[in-house]
């Protein structure tokens, strides 16, 4: 123990708890002031305590991304059923229109079977890009909305 440390505790009789209490400690063979070492331990503390919070914030980002990721694999794999059913609808319209050009017995009937069936597949086409265009907006809403829902929680609580 050195002179500072005998006179701060008053005697060399002193406790050993109040020799610990008062003694500063060493580093290096050098004192180290106790401010710094508080300073230290708060330095610990709010990094401890800044990584608690980063982790809770990766895990609800991974979450979020999950679920983000699940509603947008959904709305793919609903997209994708109606492409296949629209693919199949125009393959049956296409082996009806084969078949009904086998009974064609004149140009004229040709003619107006051919009209006919071109005007009906540009409606059912027209009609077709409609619906998928609607269902490629509903699955971006679904996929954007539990971001959107988070990112407005996240600023609402920082103002």
């Amino acid at each position: 123990m050195n002179d500072a440390t005998k006179t701060r505790t008053g005697n060399a009789a002193a406790s050993t708890s109040e020799k610990a209490k008062y003694e500063m400690p060493k580093f290096g063979g050098m004192e180290v002031p106790a401010a710094f070492h508080e300073a230290a331990d708060k330095g610990i503390a709010h990094t401890k305590d800044t990584f608690k919070n980063a982790k809770a914030a990766m895990d609800e980002a991974t979450d979020l991304f999950q679920y983000t990721y699940a509603a947008a694999a959904k709305g793919a794999a609903d997209y994708n059923l109606k492409v296949i059913e629209i693919a199949r609808i125009n393959t049956t319209a296409v082996f009806d229109y084969a078949q009904e050009l086998l009974g064609v017995k004149s140009p004229s009937e040709f003619l107006e079977l051919s009209s006919a069936h071109a005007r009906k597949q540009f409606e059912t086409m027209t009609a077709q890009s409609k619906e998928l265009v609607t269902l490629a907006q509903k699955v971006s809403i679904e996929a954007a909305q539990p971001l959107k829902t988070r990112i407005t929680g996240a600023f609402n609580k920082v103002a």
